[in-house]
């Protein structure tokens, strides 16, 4: 993993303090020379950072007045607006969430494929499903989810619409999270995997309207799954 730069640093340490709240919406960041005091950088460095977060709404500069963070509705990096979202709501309710997205996403993206698919494509769900096999074999949940989210990925690369990617890829860290809590459970892999070779048969079928259904089953069982394993025993 590449080393990060002394302004990204900054910028965690900065987005940290206003997550946090000890920088509320509508409040002053400190002058440039104490928050380089306190994070041990040049004020030059401290600059970039503030121009980084500018760039993505999150700060705005008032001219003889100083720098004031925005309220987060009005954030456009998508980062830092998945970390505040994260932050703002209960893990049942951001699994909530994330399933929404992805019945959004992935029961269209299966659609596609269903017209886009190439035998590549076919043979990384393939792949991605052998894995899975093998990982619950072997009780491996780690293997599991890699593999799981191998087969997904394989699903919207099929789609041929490259937007659909880049839109969940940045889900990546919260869609692994939910899966890891999910997947502990043997039943919940066992339905995973069933459901998985439905969606790959009904897209080498060539039939958008049995792939979109067979991805709506899915993550129906997957919502089961949540409430019935995860939901249940957090209370």
């Amino acid at each position: 993993m590449a080393r990060k730069s002394l302004v990204d640093v900054v910028v965690d340490l900065l987005l940290e303090q206003i997550l946090r709240g000890e920088i509320a919406a509508h409040e002053a960041l400190p002058p440039e020379a104490e928050i380089a005091r306190t994070s041990g950088v040049s004020q030059l460095t401290v600059r970039e950072a503030l121009k980084s977060l500018q760039a993505q709404n999150i700060i705005s500069v008032r001219r003889g007045l100083g720098t004031f963070v925005n309220p987060t509705d009005v954030w456009t990096g998508i980062d830092a607006i998945l970390l505040a979202a994260s932050r703002d709501t209960s893990p049942d309710e951001a699994a909530t969430r994330l399933l929404e997205v992805r019945r959004m996403v992935e029961t269209g993206a299966s659609e596609l494929a269903a017209t886009n698919y190439t035998a590549d494509d076919l043979e990384r769900m393939d792949a991605a499903i052998r894995e899975m096999e093998s990982a619950h074999g072997a009780d491996d949940v780690e293997a599991l989810v890699t593999a799981d989210l191998a087969f997904h990925d394989a699903v919207l690369r099929s789609s041929g619409n490259p937007f659909v990617l880049v839109l969940m890829s940045q889900l990546g860290r919260l869609l692994y999270d939910v899966r890891r809590r999910t997947s502990a459970h043997r039943e919940v892999q066992r339905h995973a995997i069933e459901h998985h070779r439905i969606v790959r048969e009904a897209i080498s079928g060539a039939d958008p309207e049995a792939a979109r259904k067979a991805m709506e089953a899915h993550l129906d069982q997957t919502f089961e799954d949540y409430a019935r394993y995860i939901r249940v025993t957090d209370r």
